[in-house]
């Protein structure tokens, strides 16, 4: 591997290890067996370099929960969403110290324009990841930029964000896929109706 993949995995490594807030740059360097201006070369910033492995591993989350969701060809939407929230409820332990870490670089990237830009455009990837899931899982033709598709995409990643919150805080309280289940199955069909007649939702 060259410098940039080596500066990754000693990243990842350190952020379960350490947590966001207590890795510094030598830290890295050591770990990694680089030197200091690799990682400005690479990354720009630790902090750069840091965000860099979270959304790596985050974005290879979401390919393993997409992976699952999109197994069974016979699956409804509102199955597949159900799918994906059993699965992500049952890896969250494993993946804890990593959304501690996750936490602590949103917090330093509201002070941080590059690292905000850098959170932004990794959610921008999973969101349009997310919505080509939703467009193949319709089967109709309708088009992964459509609106609704996006909608949708943004309502899973909002309540897969927000129930790894709540996990953290009390995993014992945190809803479960059931629960979250039937709030899908309304939402779904609110936004794709039968023959394509919207729902009156004034009446």
């Amino acid at each position: 591997m060259g410098h940039r993949e080596d500066l990754l995995v000693a990243a990842r490594r350190l952020l379960e290890d350490k947590g966001y807030a207590h890795i510094t740059a030598r830290d890295l360097v050591a770990a990694s067996g680089t030197n200091l201006a690799s990682i400005g070369y690479h990354f720009g910033s630790k902090a750069g370099l840091l965000n860099a492995a979270i959304g790596q591993v985050f974005e290879e989350w979401t390919e393993q929960l997409a992976d699952l969701a999109m197994a069974d060809p016979a699956a409804s939407p509102v199955e597949r969403g159900h799918v994906t929230w059993a699965a992500l409820l049952g890896s969250l332990a494993s993946k804890r110290k990593l959304l501690l870490s996750y936490v602590e670089a949103l917090a330093q990237a509201e002070r941080t324009p590059d690292l905000r830009s850098q959170f932004a455009e990794q959610y921008r990837r999973c969101r349009e990841r997310v919505a080509g899931l939703v467009a193949e899982s319709l089967g109709d033709g309708t088009r992964s930029d459509d609106p609704r598709c996006l909608a949708v995409a943004s309502f899973v990643i909002a309540i897969c964000d927000g129930l790894s919150v709540q996990w953290l805080l009390d995993p014992e309280s945190a809803p479960t896929a059931e629960e979250l289940l039937a709030g899908l199955g309304a939402m779904w069909s609110a936004s794709f109706p039968p023959h394509g007649k919207a729902d009156d939702v004034s009446a």
